[in-house]
């Protein structure tokens, strides 16, 4: 028997959902446990059924979104097999770490609508996760493995591609979330949308505040709450003034302020910063003959501030005041070709620019009186990236599937890199699937790397080689469908921070080697009424470094569990009530903290933990009004995420969403 499913079709550079059929299976395991042979689109750059790629992807629909309650970004991804996020349970403004296959932080890539997203101000240029709403989500594409062929630089882990909400089909949409919950925290957003003739718009605004929790591990008295604000807007249009030409410009903003505290075990009543984001740019499409092209235009403009007036001095405190000020600024053009060469090869070509630089500034009053070296101008933090592109799909009506392709990236310092993948994938009997990926990646020196004070003009970029294999099957009657995946990732040249303890000089060079490995199981199944979804991931690495003119090889995956397990079970009780149970389990890690009384790091192991957690929906006038009730950490478990920092206890949300349409299908 066929499967029906929707498929977005290109028609004149417009995105359009149809139903067609298929015998195909997707090798796609969205979050919500159902199987799908879907669209997507950050695998290919262009829109293309899961069925048709090798990669591993999860899918997190909007769906999904709705029913994470109370949750943010981090909390969401935090729940996804293979995906770690550092600090995701603890402070709302504490830094969200995401690891994803146990890789470093500056190794996975951030997209936003398919276009990377970096701090250029930042030790390494990943971007902060906190200035994305996820009331401003439409969906999000995670694809594991080394994606740098398409996306460039930091993409050795892989993409999580955050796909913004999109205007309806209604000539006029409303939307809106308002909750409240513990630690007296409220969200509120609100949108609208809608279509007319050749004209399309969106408006997306949220609000998120908390009076938080006590950051730091400090049970001194007189510790402090460390509060946290967020406002995010984003809009947009679409205007086709004829069939082959389609322009969508677009902006986003994002103000996130709060509470920090000055360290492991250390509360600070003084300590605040503040961290304001813009984005505006163009996604524009042509259609010339059988051919998309897409010309892409987008800058980012970043500003952090750091302030410490610290009139509340801890023992072991270093400074008594300290300001640091940064921003950073990315141009980005993409220009590239989707184009059909014939029934089963597909063609993606192109070629992309970036512009980076970066001020920054610091002052501070210490126990040695005060510091203020010179700012760092882009007249000496800047640099520019450039690079052609391509991979060729084939897919044979026999079930073999198969991508090459290839990157040629130049830098401004260190020159050129090169990167490759090649991806074969076989469906045997629309029952199983076989899939290997080999690729390569890589992550270019940050400006800070490479220009401040400790920067090394000579760094050459991280490279990254990965292997993945596994297997996929469905049940006969497609209801349980399954994934068993094993990576290994070697990483040369890494970028280690040196110090010659002889003279005390400090710069960053190309030394260390990292070698990863690890397995992802995922089992899902389907039933009338609801899912059930279960996954174990197991990561290990190792890091081998020049010590005393030996290598030195040792475990170094810190804050991330080598062991992790998830159960999730959605289900409809009538046509009203929902609910789902997630529970969570994260074993033991290694983490490492300063002590500043001791001034010396402190090696510590965290104990393993678990989370259970319980959405419960009520819906009335055809799901146009739900509300809700999102239990976290039931159990009111006690754990780290990070050694010398607090996590939540038990919280409870509750709230409505509403979506609302006027007006009939736009014509």
């Amino acid at each position: 028997m066929k499967r029906i499913f929707y498929v977005a079709a290109v028609n004149v550079g417009v995105l359009s959902n149809v139903f067609i059929s298929s015998p195909l299976f997707s090798q796609v395991l969205d979050s919500s446990g159902t199987t799908l042979d879907e669209v997507v689109f950050t695998a290919n750059k262009f829109p293309n059924k899961s069925s048709l790629t090798g990669k591993v992807m999860v899918i997190i629909t909007r769906k999904h979104l709705e029913q994470s309650g109370g949750r943010d970004l981090s909390q969401v991804l935090h729940e996804q097999a293979g995906v770690y996020i550092g600090g995701a349970n603890s402070n709302a403004g504490k830094d969200k770490s995401v690891y994803l296959r146990g890789a470093a932080i500056q190794h996975t890539l951030i997209t936003i609508d398919g276009i990377p997203v970096y701090d250029a101000s930042g030790i390494g240029s990943n971007f902060d996760i906190r200035n994305i709403s996820i009331d401003n989500i439409e969906r999000i594409e995670i694809v594991k493995g080394s994606q740098s062929t398409l996306y460039g630089s930091d993409a050795i882990a892989g993409v999580i591609n955050i796909i913004t909400r999109k205007p309806s089909s209604k000539a006029f949409n409303a939307h809106g979330h308002l909750s409240y919950g513990s630690y007296q925290t409220s969200r509120q957003s609100t949108g609208f949308n809608g279509k007319k003739k050749a004209f399309d718009y969106h408006f997306n605004y949220s609000f998120f505040n908390t009076q938080g929790i006590n950051e730091a591990a400090d049970t001194t008295v007189g510790a402090d709450k460390d509060g946290f604000t967020q406002h995010g807007f984003s809009t947009g249009f679409g205007w086709q003034p004829q069939k082959k030409i389609r322009l969508q410009p677009f902006f986003r903003f994002s103000n996130i302020r709060g509470d920090i505290d000055q360290g492991a075990f250390a509360d600070d009543r003084d300590y605040t910063f503040q961290e304001k984001n813009y984005q505006v740019g163009t996604k524009n499409e042509f259609i010339i003959g059988k051919a998309q092209v897409n010309l892409v235009y987008h800058h980012n403009h970043l500003e952090r501030e750091y302030v410490n007036d610290s009139f509340h001095i801890k023992p072991g405190s270093f400074d008594r005041y300290s300001r640091g000020f940064y921003t950073a600024k990315e141009h980005f053009v993409d220009a590239y070709v989707h184009s059909p060469l014939s029934k089963k090869i597909q063609l993606v070509a192109g070629a992309d620019f970036r512009y980076s630089e970066s001020y920054q500034e610091y002052a501070s009053i210490s126990l040695f009186g005060p510091y203020t070296p010179p700012p760092l101008s882009p007249d000496s933090l800047s640099h520019t990236q450039s690079a052609i592109y391509g991979a060729l799909t084939f897919n044979s009506p026999k079930g073999f599937a198969f991508e090459a392709g290839n990157r040629l990236n130049f830098h401004s310092e260190y020159g050129t890199v090169n990167v490759y993948n090649l991806n074969p994938s076989y469906l045997w009997n629309e029952r199983m699937k076989l899939f290997t990926n080999f690729s390569t990646g890589f992550r270019t020196p940050s400006l800070y790397q490479l220009f401040s004070e400790f920067g090394n003009r000579e760094l050459k970029p991280e490279k990254a080689i990965t292997w993945e294999g596994g297997v996929q099957f469905f049940s006969n009657n497609k209801k349980i469908t399954g994934r068993a995946v094993y990576f290994i990732r070697e990483i040369k040249d890494l970028i280690f921070f040196y110090t010659d303890f002889t003279t005390f000089d400090s710069w960053y060079i190309n030394q260390d080697k990292q070698k990863d490995h690890g397995v992802e199981l995922e089992t899902n199944y389907n039933f009338s009424k609801g899912d059930f979804r279960v996954f174990y991931s197991y990561v290990n690495g190792e890091i081998t470094t020049r010590q005393n003119n030996k290598d030195t090889t040792f475990f170094n995956l810190l804050r991330r569990p080598k062991h992790s397990y998830g159960i999730h079970i959605g289900y409809q009780l009538n046509s009203h009530l929902y609910f789902s149970s997630h529970l969570s389990v994260f074993g033991e890690r290694k983490d490492a903290y300063f002590d500043g009384v001791l001034f010396q790091n402190v090696d510590v192991t965290l104990k393993g933990y678990a989370l259970w957690d319980l959405y419960i929906q009520y819906a009335i006038a055809k799901n146009r009004l739900k509300s809700f009730a999102d239990l976290r950490n039931i159990t009111d478990s006690r754990y780290s995420e990070v050694a010398g920092f607090n996590t939540r206890r038990f919280t409870i949300t509750g709230g409505i969403r509403f979506d609302l349409a006027f007006n009939k299908d736009a014509k």
